[in-house]
């Protein structure tokens, strides 16, 4: 049966209540819908030059050296995720008002609005949407951010070309036989059970954290470049951070997201699978820190290891 889910650009990626009224016919799963059909659906910016995701050639990411640390405000609190929905294409958490991210060469600071999931089907079919040196992962993350002095104001953000800020996780299995791991990811995916159908949405209860769902990854290390919204209309309207180091998160738990949540009711449509956005060929700058960032070598020393040399290069 032929399904659309009526949606506006941004209702993928930001809060329901941001949206607009107009209605963009797109999907996942459907040949007349899916990505390879949104430049048509949507030619204005799906069919631009900076389309995301990409596909990042690690040996071609220039050094920039204002790409410095994250400050992650309330990112450790334990109330700042309100509600889970399945949005019929993606499962997406809400956060609180407070949370928020500056530094690492962003403008100003962002409020951060929300994360939400892309995945294939199940942890051996990769589903991420960015790409590293043309390696998929099964999963990612996207927390999506609004520059604060719009104050929620998403239709000046995604007017401006650096009005959105998206931090991209990789998620991949962990090593080993573990199950039910980490105990931050087995709390997420309980609610799923909550909102098998599309439109579902559940209040969470306070405890988990978005620092325990990122644990393991160096925040310091990442990938930057200007991109787009990954869903119609693909504004091209967005600061990307895709972070090098990836979550790591059991099997069985990774599973669940294929086999629990449906794209629209589960009387009449079909898991949500293969929920990502293929690679676009667009050849963007992609900047990174120094290979040595963060490692500081004292003159001092670097000038005993010289004259070391010397004496060693007489024996």
């Amino acid at each position: 049966m032929k399904w659309f889910l009526a949606a506006i650009a941004t209702c993928a990626l930001l809060p329901r209540i941001y949206c607009a009224s107009t209605d963009i016919e797109w999907c996942y799963h459907l040949a007349d819908c899916n990505d390879t059909r949104w430049p048509t659906i949507v030619p204005k910016y799906c069919n631009g030059s900076r389309q995301s995701p990409i596909n990042i050639v690690s040996a071609n990411a220039e050094t920039n050296d204002k790409l410095t640390e994250f400050t992650f405000y309330n990112y450790s609190s334990t109330t700042a995720l309100k509600s889970i929905q399945n949005t019929g294409k993606t499962v997406k958490v809400s956060f609180d008002s407070g949370v928020k991210v500056s530094g690492g060469d962003l403008s100003e600071t962002y409020d951060s609005l929300q994360f939400h999931l892309h995945w294939g089907n199940g942890s051996s079919v990769p589903g991420s949407e960015h790409t590293v040196d043309g390696k998929q992962y099964p999963m990612e993350l996207h927390i999506v951010n609004l520059k604060s002095s719009y104050n929620g104001n998403t239709t000046l953000g995604i007017a401006d070309s650096e009005g959105l800020a998206a931090l991209g996780f990789f998620i991949e299995v962990m090593d080993g036989n573990a199950t039910g791991s980490p105990a931050s990811w087995k709390t997420l995916t309980s609610y799923l059970q909550n909102i098998t159908n599309a439109g579902t949405s559940v209040d969470m209860t306070s405890g988990l954290t978005l620092d325990a769902l990122l644990e393991g990854v160096d925040r310091t290390k990442y990938y930057r470049y200007l991109g787009s919204l990954t869903t119609p209309t693909c504004n091209e309207a967005v600061v990307w951070t895709v972070f090098k180091d990836s979550i790591k998160v059991s099997k069985d738990l990774i599973d669940l997201f294929s086999t629990s949540v449906y794209f629209n009711t589960s009387k009449n449509s079909e898991f949500m699978t293969d929920v990502y956005r293929s690679v676009q060929g667009n050849e963007l700058r992609v900047t990174t820190q120094a290979t040595s960032a963060g490692v500081s070598i004292p003159a001092s020393f670097s000038l005993a290891l010289t004259a070391l040399s010397l004496v060693l290069l007489k024996f």
